[in-house]
């Protein structure tokens, strides 16, 4: 893949405005940012449209966001953008744009581009909140991680011995399973569940060495399917509970997630706690030992580096570019 796959960035659209590089590489758009940089200066980036396998819209919606721009406006200016490349070039019209692709990590992104349906339909979506109950297709769109970076301590480790509290979640009620989680679990003794995010007043990322002191961590959906707390889970070497429905988990074309992290519907919130205290010793360090070993792939770095979270976007793109159908 890495000496043959190549992707044409279309180079129109003024990067001062709409289009190109999202402005910054922290936050909730750093997926997005990171993407935008590293196929840029990756071997995959080539500048002869007749060699590339796929085509890269640079839509970056959060710049139009940031400028106060309604979502039907926001729709407009998308849809005018692609037709115009449409027009222009040749490509595609080939497919239909099916080796056509557009990155966005925010629902900010999903929304102006939900009703340019040829765009939606035809293209792949790679987006953080890939929810197959509104839209998403799998195995044609690509489920991208919501990671932000930089982490604030580093990665865990070999330290099952210090994880000594079963369960973990601390959040906002944002969506109905964060409710139904707090109301029935924030008060266990067993399980350390709060209704809100730990104040830093009560000391120094005391959030985040939260992670480092617990053997499961929750991760509900919040407004949308997807949660960075997943990656945070990862990093930090907590096995993740994945409570969240619809959603298609990040490369999970690629990777075993039920090898590395308990995933469990909303109904069986209720067991949250026996589901949990039933995992073994010897099934939590098989557990833990591969989520380890999966930590690489949940990293951005820039320039990128082999096996992280943008190689694995790329491969995800890899595997979908060989169903294209040229006319």
């Amino acid at each position: 893949m890495i000496k043959r796959f190549k992707v044409y960035i279309y180079p129109d659209g003024d990067p001062n405005t709409f289009f190109q590089t999202p402005r910054k590489l922290t936050g909730k758009y750093a997926s997005e940012g990171y993407f935008f940089q590293n196929i840029r200066e990756s071997f995959f980036h080539t500048h002869d449209p007749k060699e590339a396998d796929m085509f890269f819209i640079p839509l970056s919606c959060h710049k139009m966001r940031g400028k106060g721009t309604s979502y039907e406006k926001m729709a407009l200016i998308v849809r005018g953008y692609v037709e115009m490349l449409i027009q222009k070039y040749p490509f595609w019209n080939r497919t239909l744009g099916a080796d056509h692709f557009f990155v966005t990590c925010h629902d900010v992104g999903v929304r102006a581009t939900e009703n340019v349906t040829f765009l939606v339909k035809n293209s792949i979506r790679v987006v953080c909140s890939p929810s197959y109950n509104v839209g998403f297709i799998p195995h044609k769109d690509v489920a991208l991680p919501q990671i932000l970076q930089p982490f604030a301590l580093p990665r865990g480790g070999d330290d099952i011995e210090n994880r000594t509290i079963l369960g973990f979640w601390a959040g906002h009620r944002n969506s109905r399973i964060r409710v139904v989680l707090a109301r029935l679990w924030e008060n266990d003794t067993v399980l350390s569940i709060s209704n809100n995010r730990i104040s830093r007043a009560t000391g120094q990322l005391v959030y985040q060495k939260q992670f480092y002191r617990s053997k499961f961590c929750v991760c509900p959906g919040g407004s949308q399917v997807n949660s960075a707390r997943i990656a945070d889970s990862i990093h930090y070497a907590c096995v993740p509970v994945i409570l969240s429905d619809y959603y298609d988990l990040p490369f999970s074309d690629i990777l075993d997630w039920r090898k590395f992290s308990i995933i469990l519907r909303e109904e069986d919130v209720g067991n949250l706690k026996t589901v949990l205290q039933e995992v073994t010793d010897e099934q939590y360090k098989a557990l833990h030992c591969n989520l380890r070993r999966v930590q690489r792939h949940f990293e951005w770095h820039t320039p990128p580096i082999k096996y992280d979270a943008f190689h694995m976007v790329m491969y995800e793109l890899w595997l979908r570019h060989h169903t294209v159908k040229y006319r």
